[in-house]
């Protein structure tokens, strides 16, 4: 079995990546996509997004690190693909799924799910400028207003030299709301040989197991999911459902606020562990306690010690 972790934009960055791997379970992380335009990023922006790259490609844990790109053009794509190649990225992802309007209305994400053309272009220009051995796989969804040219899409992937493919199963107009069309995946496999990793509605081992038994998948990508259950990657490989205790809990948020601090400052650190709260609330309620005494707190001082005297 194969899990990976979802590179959800605005989320997921070096703390948090490096917090949810240091519980273990987890065999990939991706960066929050890079905005490709025209042109190529200096060095100082991948190490922004992929500090990993000071340390091979690895999260402190040692769990290996893919850069994700996004846009819309295929040489500037091969040529920032090349550039976190020479870094030293484990692998390249290409982020045809992202549903955010902004980015759909600047050539990018999902909106190119409507062109199995362009996906074939940047996803072969990619492939060819990187080193034959590195991985490159992409990330889409079933469409974007319908599941119409789905497999046309899949099997452009393919064609171009993709090395695997993550499903999330819904269109872009679906968002991230229920059911996850899990279905769609076997249909897919029928047309493509390389691996095909699920996506979408994956929250607890049941649930894991049920797009198993509907997809035939030994590969699944979780995001929304770790971010209200940090150990869930821990919990499938246990194969069980434990919600970690709050005491085990309490170190991880302190320590997110300190890591979050280095990482950028203080005023990001109290904005992301209000973030990070907020996602505990849904399986915890000693967080619902703690979010709610300390979510108005502007000053980052001010939330540092009230943060410290509800969990210390």
């Amino acid at each position: 079995m194969f899990l990976s972790l979802a590179p959800m934009e605005g989320v997921m960055d070096w703390v948090f990546r490096d917090l949810i791997t240091s519980l273990g379970g987890v065999d990939q992380v991706t960066t929050e996509f890079m905005r490709v335009t025209h042109n190529l990023h200096p060095n100082k922006v991948f190490y922004r997004y992929a500090p990993e790259l000071y340390t091979g490609s690895r999260t402190r844990s040692g769990t290996p690190l893919f850069v994700q790109l996004l846009g819309g053009q295929p040489e500037p794509m091969a040529q920032n693909a090349l550039r976190a190649a020479e870094l030293g990225a484990f692998g390249i992802d290409l982020n045809f799924g992202c549903p955010a309007k902004t980015v759909n209305r600047h050539d990018g994400g999902a909106s190119l799910l409507r062109y199995p053309n362009r996906l074939f272009d940047i996803t072969q220009a990619v492939r060819r400028a990187v080193p034959a051995p590195l991985p490159v796989t992409a990330k889409m969804r079933l469409g974007f207003e319908d599941t119409s040219l789905c497999l046309e899409n899949a099997k452009a992937f393919e064609e171009a030299g993709a090395t695997a493919l993550t499903v999330h199963c819904r269109t872009k107009i679906q968002g991230y709301k229920p059911p996850a069309h899990w279905e769609w995946i076997p249909r897919i496999q029928e047309k493509i040989s390389i691996p095909i990793i699920a996506n979408g509605d994956i929250s607890d081992f049941e649930s894991l197991l049920k797009c198993h038994e509907v997809t035939g998948c030994n590969r699944f990508m979780i995001g929304r999911a770790a971010l209200k259950n940090p150990h869930l990657f821990t919990e499938i490989r246990q194969k069980k459902n434990v919600i970690a205790s709050w005491n085990e809990q309490k170190p991880l948020i302190l320590g997110f606020f300190k890591a979050s601090t280095e990482y950028v400052n203080d005023h990001f650190a109290t904005a992301r562990t209000k973030q990070f709260l907020r996602n505990l609330t849904f399986s915890s309620e000693e967080a619902q306690v703690v979010f709610q005494q300390t979510k108005a707190i502007l000053k980052p001082k001010d939330f540092a010690r009230t943060l410290e005297q509800l969990l210390l």
